[in-house]
C-alpha cells in the first residue's frame, strides 16, 4: 500500500510540474530593461550606444554579464578565447550540457538588438528557472561569445577554427584579435583549450533577431532557422600608378579607382545574373594615396559573398574574379585576390531541434515560419561539434546593424518563451 502511494503521489506531483511547466512564462518587462541596461555600457552624448569588441564599455559589460550569472548561483569561467560560460548544473551530472546564449559586442554605430537578445533572453531564461524552483536533468551552459561582429572569433576557437593569421586582424578599437583575446581575459596561448569535442554538447541554441523584414512583413511571431548562410570574405587589391591628376592624359592613366569602380558594378550584375539567393557585395574600399590631386595608384576593396551553397559561393567568386581580371587588364592596372580569414561555412541546424522549437511556438500559440538566415552567427561554428537549432524574432522595418533597429518587448519576450519550452522539451527527450 505504501509503495502504491509513493507511485500515486509521483505521477500527481509529476502532473503537476508538468502544468507548471507549460504555464511558464519569462518575464517581458524585466527582459526589457535588461536589454536597455546593458545598452548603458558604451553609451554616448547622444544616446546611442557604442560597444565594439574588446572596448572598454565591451568589458563592462562582459563584467556585468558574469556577475550577473553569478548571482544566479551559475559557475562562471571565461575561457582562453574569451567565452564567458555559465554553468547551472542538473541533475543527472553524468549528461551533457544544453548551452544557449549569443554575443554582446556591437558594430561601429549598431543597434541595441542584435546579439543582445539573445544573450539578455539566455539570464531571464536562467533566472525564471530558478523564481520557479525548476531543475533540469541536464546541465545548463549560458554562452556569450566574444567579438562576434569581428569574425565570430569565440565561436571559431570553440569549433578549432581560429587560425593564427586571424589573431592579426584588427578592428576599429585598435587591438587585434589577439590583442583582444588577452584584454577580455582569454590567453592567446592556450586557445587548443577553448576548443570542444565533437558530441560534447547535447545541443546549442541561439535566439536572434531576423535581421530582415521576412517576419514583419508576414505578420509572424517567429522564424525557425533551417540553415545559416556561409560567407567568404576577400580583399581585391588594385594596383596602378600615383600620378599628378592635372598633369597626365586621360588616355596615359593606369587608374587604380577606376578600375575597382568598374570591379563594383561586374559584383552587383555577377551576382545576380545567377539563379537563386546569393548576395555579393562590396561594402569596404581604400584608394590611396587619397589626395583629391593625384590618381589613385592603389585602391583595395572587399568582396564579401554569401549563400547556403559552397558551391554556389565559389561558382559566383570564379565569374567575378574572371571579370576583374578582365577589366583590370583593360584598365592597365593589376588585380589581386587575398582571401581573408573571416570565411565561414554554410551550416544546417539540427532538424529535430527544429520540429522542437515550432512545437513550442505552437504550444504557446505563436505564430512561425521555417526560414533561412541570410546572417552569419555564433551557432554556425558551434554546429561543427554539436547539434544547433536557431529562433529568429521580428526586426522592426528589417533594420539591422543600425542605431534604429528594434524589436518590441513583446516579440522579445515571446522569443525568450520559445527559447525556454524548447530548453525544457529538449531537456525531457536528450540522453
Amino acid at each position: 500500500m505504501k509503495h502504491l502511494l509513493t507511485i500515486i503521489f509521483s505521477i500527481l506531483f509529476m502532473g503537476i510540474l508538468s502544468a507548471q511547466q507549460s504555464n511558464l512564462k519569462v518575464d517581458q518587462e524585466r527582459l526589457e530593461k535588461r536589454i536597455f541596461d546593458l545598452a548603458k555600457f558604451g553609451i554616448q552624448a547622444n544616446g546611442e550606444t557604442e560597444r565594439v569588441a574588446f572596448s572598454d564599455a565591451d568589458i563592462e559589460a562582459r563584467n556585468w554579464v558574469i556577475k550577473t550569472l553569478e548571482d544566479f548561483g551559475m559557475e562562471v569561467k571565461v575561457d582562453a578565447a574569451g567565452n564567458i560560460i555559465g554553468t547551472r548544473k542538473g541533475s543527472e551530472a553524468s549528461l551533457k550540457s544544453i548551452a544557449f546564449g549569443s554575443h554582446i559586442d556591437r558594430v561601429p554605430n549598431g543597434g541595441n538588438y542584435d546579439g543582445c537578445v539573445g544573450s539578455m533572453a539566455a539570464l531571464e531564461v536562467i533566472e525564471t528557472l530558478n523564481e520557479h524552483n525548476i531543475s533540469t536533468k541536464h546541465p545548463l551552459e549560458v554562452i556569450i561569445f566574444p567579438n562576434e561582429e569581428g569574425g565570430v572569433m569565440g565561436s571559431r576557437a570553440m569549433a578549432g577554427n581560429l587560425g593564427k593569421s586571424a589573431l592579426g586582424v584588427v578592428n576599429s578599437t585598435g587591438y587585434s584579435m589577439g590583442e583582444g583575446i588577452m584584454r577580455i581575459g582569454g590567453d592567446t596561448t592556450r586557445l587548443n583549450e577553448a576548443k570542444r569535442d565533437t558530441g560534447s554538447l547535447a545541443a546549442f541554441l541561439e535566439l536572434h533577431i531576423e535581421q530582415g523584414g521576412k517576419l514583419e512583413k508576414e505578420g509572424l511571431d517567429i522564424g525557425v532557422v533551417e540553415g545559416i548562410v556561409g560567407l567568404n570574405w576577400w580583399d581585391v587589391v588594385f594596383t596602378g600608378f600615383a600620378n599628378h591628376a592635372g598633369t597626365t592624359p586621360m588616355n596615359a592613366r593606369q587608374d587604380a579607382l577606376l578600375a575597382a569602380a568598374k570591379y563594383i558594378v561586374a559584383v552587383n550584375e555577377i551576382t545576380n545574373s545567377f539563379e537563386g539567393a546569393q548576395v555579393g557585395t562590396v561594402g569596404r574600399i581604400k584608394a590611396e594615396p587619397g589626395a583629391p590631386n593625384v590618381i589613385p595608384g592603389k585602391v583595395t576593396a572587399s568582396l564579401e559573398i554569401r549563400d547556403l551553397s559552397l558551391e554556389v559561393i565559389q561558382k559566383v567568386y570564379r565569374a567575378i574574379k574572371k571579370k576583374t581580371e578582365e577589366i583590370a587588364e583593360a584598365s592597365n592596372v593589376t588585380v589581386e585576390f587575398l582571401p581573408l580569414d573571416t570565411t565561414a561555412e554554410p551550416a544546417l541546424t539540427d532538424t529535430e531541434i527544429q520540429k522542437e522549437i515550432a512545437s513550442s511556438a505552437k504550444s504557446l500559440g505563436l505564430t512561425y515560419q521555417y526560414m533561412p538566415s541570410g546572417a552569419g552567427h555564433d551557432a554556425q561554428d558551434i554546429s561543427r561539434f554539436a547539434p544547433v537549432g536557431m529562433i529568429f524574432v521580428p526586426s522592426k522595418g528589417g533594420i539591422s546593424h543600425s542605431p534604429k533597429e528594434f524589436t518590441s518587448a513583446e516579440d522579445m519576450a515571446n522569443g525568450a518563451n520559445v527559447l525556454l519550452h524548447t530548453i525544457l522539451a529538449l531537456d525531457k527527450k536528450l540522453d
